[in-house]
């Protein structure tokens, strides 16, 4: 049974199959889109590291970031959960922190932290599943995707993904999940795109050597038969993917000081991603959680404001993201690593007895060596509010996922369409961080590349010129932006290349040629007649 019939027939419940490998439980990745090989091929001790962190149940940015330019309204409709202004830690002059989110202070002292005030999108569904699903697809609210932008995103990028994985050029997954099941963001067009690492004490089992019960996946399932060869075979995979990462996390170490393990889930979290970058791995999309903050009841404690829910959830954030970023920093790797919080939506400015209902805007937060610290957009109005009395946004989400695709992973505007499919316009949310990078935006403005003949009929050549000597990947897609193959993969030296491509194959139309090197990308247009 081929690959691509059987993974027809299992549908959505493929993301489902648990596989139980040398202590660990990993996601079955799928096959047979168009995608996620170049991430890895181009995977270095050089390349950009994503950590997302999901913030599941709706932050309440309003205590968050307090508005320290608007406290007469904000006791005035917050009374039961307002802090008190003599235990609010000033940020800037419009904006105080809540007392448990204090530790955030030092990374924006430092200029490791952006403020993104008033992000949501338009028309905010409020219902947590469905908002979240819109947040990890990046669709419009009308619009139901099966595939996660960071699943597209990887997807594009390495076409054969899993088929010859791992391999001794790609030896390490190509996203990693921690702390849960697979979740939706980390979907490609067909298949899953990514490994999980759902229990936090198996991944110190793995380590340790100690192995898991459970047996092979026939004999958890009781069936047999040619169905199986396809699991089988991501098994194996799978198999080596958690051998590999047992000898990274033998390598690596953390030199920070995180909490007690088991005090706050979050930094556990991220201690396990320092650990394997700190080791070497090549993944370079991670994903955690931190889970609990649909407060619409004991947000805080009736005595004091500033204790509660929302309190400790602050804290775990807060001190996460401090001690992560200090790790980096002492594993001396934390130019290569950026941070991002993500949460489906806000809280209302209006309060419940002691607490906050679902709402619509909420704050972003970028973090880490390569981001431009500082605070984007104002303090959301308390009193201009939406007919429903909900924050206004001001902020697409998307924007901020487009600045961070175009701005760290220097996505040009063919992957940024096939990933968030329209095009958002962009903050500046990043800074140079390396001589290297300026270096590598040197030569990536020093490249040419064109085909001829153009328009063309059976064949034409591509000729490009490359700065500097590189790996490369030349890909052919089609006018939506989708991979249609692999031109030519592998080292090449600086100077001048060309390479013949066959057309006859192809029907009338317009086509698009793009060259992934290890200091840019470039592409360009080509016709074909009949």
């Amino acid at each position: 049974m081929k690959r691509r019939d059987f993974l027809a027939g299992l549908g959505s419940s493929a993301l489902a199959l648990p596989l139980i490998l040398d202590g660990f439980t990993t996601q079955a990745f799928a096959d047979d889109s168009p995608s996620l090989k170049k991430v890895a091929e181009l995977a270095s001790a050089q390349d950009r590291i994503l950590v997302l962190i999901q913030l599941s149940g709706g932050n309440d940015g309003i205590n968050t970031l307090i508005p320290l330019d608007q406290l007469s309204t904000y006791y005035n409709i917050r009374r039961s959960v307002a802090i008190p202004e003599n235990r609010i830690t000033r940020l800037t002059s419009a904006i105080g922190l809540h007392p448990s989110f204090v530790a955030a202070k030092s990374l924006f002292d430092e200029g490791k932290l952006a403020i993104i005030n008033g992000v949501s999108y338009p028309n905010v569904n409020q219902s947590h599943f469905r908002s979240t699903d819109i947040w990890f697809t990046a669709s419009d609210p009308e619009q139901y995707l099966s595939s996660g932008w960071l699943g597209r995103f990887v997807n594009y990028e390495a076409p054969t993904f899993p088929v010859g994985y791992p391999n001794d050029r790609t030896p390490d997954p190509l996203a990693i999940e921690i702390g849960g099941a697979m979740s939706l963001t980390l979907q490609g067009n067909t298949n899953a795109m990514g490994m999980t690492i759902r229990d936090l004490s198996a991944f110190e089992q793995l380590v340790n050597g100690q192995n898991a019960t459970g047996g092979s996946v026939a004999q958890r399932t009781g069936k047999a038969g040619n169905r199986l060869d396809f699991i089988r075979d991501v098994q194996a995979q799978s198999q080596k993917y958690s051998l590999r990462i047992k000898t990274i996390a033998e390598r690596g170490r953390n030199q920070a000081q995180y909490p007690d393990k088991g005090r706050n889930i979050l930094a556990d979290q991220l201690r396990i991603v320092a650990r394997l970058i700190s080791g070497g791995l090549q993944t370079r999309v991670y994903v955690v959680n931190l889970g609990g903050f649909d407060t619409h009841w004991s947000q805080t404690e009736v005595n004091d404001t500033t204790t509660g829910i929302h309190a400790g959830l602050l804290s775990n954030l807060a001190e996460g993201m401090r001690v992560f970023q200090q790790d980096l920093k002492l594993l001396g790797v934390e130019n290569k690593v950026l941070g991002m919080t993500i949460s489906e939506f806000g809280r209302r400015p209006a309060t419940t007895s002691n607490g906050t209902d679902h709402g619509t805007a909420g704050p972003v937060f970028l973090f880490g060596a390569p981001v431009r610290g500082g605070v984007i957009g104002i303090n959301p109005s308390l009193t201009d509010l939406l007919p429903d009395g909900n924050l206004k946004m001001q902020y697409d989400f998307r924007q901020v996922y487009a600045s961070v695709l175009s701005q760290w992973f220097q996505a040009d505007a063919t992957h940024l369409n096939t990933v968030l499919m329209k095009p958002f316009s962009t903050l500046n949310l990043l800074t140079t961080t390396s001589v290297r990078e300026e270096q590598m935006l040197t030569a990536t403005t020093q490249m040419t590349i064109s085909n001829y003949p153009n328009p063309c009929t059976d064949q034409t050549t591509i000729e490009y010129v490359l700065p500097r000597s590189s790996n490369v990947h030349l890909m052919l897609l089609d006018s939506r932006g989708h991979i249609l193959t692999m031109i030519f993969s592998g080292f090449q030296p600086q100077g001048a290349q060309s390479i013949r491509v066959e057309a006859a194959n192809l029907a009338s139309g317009v086509y698009f040629y793009t060259l992934r090197t290890e200091y840019g990308m470039i592409s360009g247009q080509m016709n074909v007649v009949r």
